[in-house]
């Protein structure tokens, strides 16, 4: 897959934009897209804002508000995931290592009675 940057074609408020953006964030920018159109619609719909400029703004305000308070809840960092995943690890290792061995089926297929 090529690293070369496409144009991508976005709609947002009725208006038409070309973003260049790597192929592997391609699906990740019409997604941004499809939200920032779906809160800047809600927020003309209420009337209160005025101007594509101003619910542009109230949108990435509202949007980053988001982000920031999820980010508040869930402050996981690679060095935590890492940590987690080593921690998971080592209790697996732990809990094969203590199992007792499987011993094979008894086989009297060739015993007499």
């Amino acid at each position: 897959m090529s690293d070369e940057p496409l144009q991508v074609s976005i709609r947002i408020l009725d208006k038409d934009y070309r973003i260049a953006c790597s192929p592997q964030e391609q699906e990740d920018l019409r997604a941004s897209a499809r939200l920032l159109d779906e809160r800047m619609r809600e927020i003309r719909q209420t009337g209160r804002v005025i101007g594509s400029d101003r619910i542009a703004v109230m949108a990435a305000l509202n949007i980053a508000h988001e982000l920031i308070q999820l980010q508040r809840i869930r402050p996981v960092t690679k060095d935590e995931t890492d940590r987690r995943l080593s921690q998971i690890q080592e209790r697996i290792s732990t809990a094969l290592a203590a199992e007792p061995p499987v011993e094979p089926p008894l086989d009297a297929s060739a015993e007499k009675v």
